[in-house]
C-alpha cells in the first residue's frame, strides 16, 4: 500500500498554563479544529525530543524528531546554517551562528543590555548591507562573514577551536545586562573583539539611522554563539527508503534538510514569524506529493518566535493559523490522494513565562487514515500526559511514525 508522511513541527509550540489564558497553556487555548478533530482518532503523548544533557535548542530537537541521534550526529547549530546558504565547511573550520542583535547604549561594550536579540525582525535586504559591510571592514585570513535570513547569519573561522567557553544565545539573555555572558575563555578573545569592533562599525550605519527613523530597533552589533564543526548526516532516503522534501523558513532546518539529501524548497515569502506565508507553505507542501514526493517536512517558526517575545495572544494564533492554513488544506489534499499519515509535534517547549527553550517532553500525535483508534477528546499538553504514552528516546519517534 502506497502512503504518503506529512509531519507538521511547530516550533517551540509546548508551553505551562497561563493565567491569562484561564489556566491552559496556548495549544490548549487555540481555535485549531483540525488538530482538535484529528486527535478523536489518533495516538497522542508526550515525547522527550531533547535527552538530559543536551541544550534544548532547535537543532537536537529536529534532528531527534526526524530519527538522528543528537549523541552521534550533532555537531553545533551554525554548521547547518552555514551549510543551507551554500557554505562549503572544511574540516578545520569552525562555524558561528551570528546575530545582528539590538544592544542599549552605555559607553563601555560589557555595561550594555540585549534588547532584542532580532533587532526588531530585521528584513533580509537590510541586514545583507550590515553583514556585507562587516565582512568589508572585518574579513580576514581568520575570519568571514556571510549573510542568511533577516537577523541569523554566519561566521566562518578558518583553522579556529571550539575550545571556547560557553557562548550564550541571545534569545536566552534578551533584557538582561550581558557583562556575565559575554565571551570569556582566552580563546575566545579574537570573537569577543569582533562583537566589540561590530557595534562601532554598525551604531551610525546608514541601514540603521534609517531603521531608527521609521521607529525601528538599530541592528548595532553581532551576537557569536552556536558554533560547530561541519555537519555529516545519512541520506534520509537510504535510511528510511522514502522521497522527501523540507518547507522552512529558518537556514537551520533547511541545513539538516540539505545535509539528509531532502528536497529542500526555498519559497518567497516565508519569514520565520507569525507574518508568514501559511499558505504558500501549504501549497508547496501539496504539490510536493502531486510531484511523486511521499515525505514531507513542514517546520513553521512562529510559536517559537513568539515564546521568546512573550506575545501571548499572537502564539495562540500562531497555532490556530498553521491549523486553518496548513494543517487543515493539507491533511485534505493527502485525502484526495490516498492513504496517508501525519506527526504533528513540537521540537520543544519555549514558555512565555520565562521566554526562552526548555528541554520539557512535548506533546505529540499520529494519525492515520487507514487505522482510527480511540484518541483524546483534544490535542494539548494535558491530555498527552493522560493518556501515559512517553516515548523517552526522541529520536526513536520517526521509527516509531514511520512502523519500521
Amino acid at each position: 500500500m502506497n502512503m504518503n508522511y506529512l509531519v507538521v513541527l511547530f516550533d517551540g509550540m509546548a508551553d505551562y498554563p497561563l493565567p491569562e489564558l484561564g489556566n491552559k497553556t496556548p495549544l490548549e487555548a487555540a481555535d485549531a479544529p483540525n488538530l482538535k478533530g484529528m486527535a478523536k482518532t489518533s495516538e497522542v503523548g508526550m515525547i522527550k525530543t531533547v535527552a538530559d544533557g543536551m541544550k534544548p535548542g532547535s537543532d537536537v530537537a529536529n534532528l531527534s524528531v526526524l530519527g538522528y541521534d543528537p549523541f552521534q550526529y550533532y555537531t553545533g547549530r551554525s554548521p547547518l546554517e552555514a551549510g543551507s546558504i551554500g557554505i562549503d565547511m572544511k574540516s578545520t573550520d569552525i562555524s558561528l551562528r551570528c546575530n545582528l542583535v539590538t544592544l542599549s547604549d552605555e559607553p563601555e561594550y560589557a555595561d550594555k543590555t540585549i534588547l532584542d536579540y532580532c533587532a526588531d525582525d530585521i528584513s533580509t535586504a537590510e541586514a545583507e548591507q550590515l553583514v556585507a559591510y562587516l565582512g568589508e571592514k572585518l574579513n580576514d585570513d581568520q575570519f568571514h562573514f556571510y549573510s542568511g535570513v533577516s537577523y541569523r547569519h554566519c561566521l566562518i573561522w578558518e583553522h579556529g577551536t571550539l575550545d571556547i567557553g560557553t557562548l550564550t544565545p541571545p534569545h536566552d539573555i534578551t533584557g538582561k545586562p550581558i557583562h556575565d555572558y559575554v565571551p570569556a575563555h582566552p580563546n575566545a578573545q579574537k570573537l569577543y573583539a569582533l562583537m566589540r569592533k561590530s557595534y562601532d562599525l554598525l551604531k551610525d550605519h546608514p541601514v540603521n539611522q534609517a531603521r531608527v527613523a521609521r521607529g525601528l530597533r538599530p541592528a548595532n552589533s553581532i551576537w557569536l554563539w552556536g558554533e560547530g564543526v561541519r555537519a555529516e548526516l545519512p541520506d534520509f532516503k537510504e535510511k528510511y527508503g522514502l522521497d522527501a522534501t523540507m518547507i522552512s523558513a529558518v537556514d537551520l532546518l533547511k541545513g539538516i534538510g540539505k545535509f539528509s539529501g531532502m528536497e529542500v524548497l526555498q519559497l518567497p515569502n516565508v519569514t520565520g514569524y507569525i507574518d508568514t506565508d501559511f499558505d504558500g507553505k501549504a501549497n508547496a507542501a501539496i504539490d510536493a506529493f502531486k510531484r511523486g514526493k511521499n515525505f514531507v517536512y513542514i517546520h513553521v517558526e512562529a510559536p517559537d518566535e513568539c515564546g521568546h517575545r512573550g506575545e501571548i495572544q499572537n502564539k495562540v494564533r500562531a497555532i490556530e493559523l498553521i491549523d486553518e492554513k496548513i494543517v487543515g488544506p493539507v491533511t485534505a489534499a493527502l485525502r484526495q490522494m490516498g492513504s496517508f499519515r501525519v506527526l504533528i509535534t513540537p521540537d520543544h517547549a519555549t514558555p512565555l513565562s520565562i521566554r526562552t527553550h526548555t528541554n520539557d517532553p512535548v506533546p505529540f500525535m499520529i494519525y492515520d487514515s487507514e487505522k482510527p483508534r480511540q484518541g483524546v477528546e483534544d490535542y494539548c499538553e494535558r491530555t498527552a500526559k493522560m493518556t501515559g504514552l512517553y516515548i523517552d528516546t526522541g529520536y526513536t519517534i520517526m521509527n516509531h511514525f514511520l512502523e519500521k
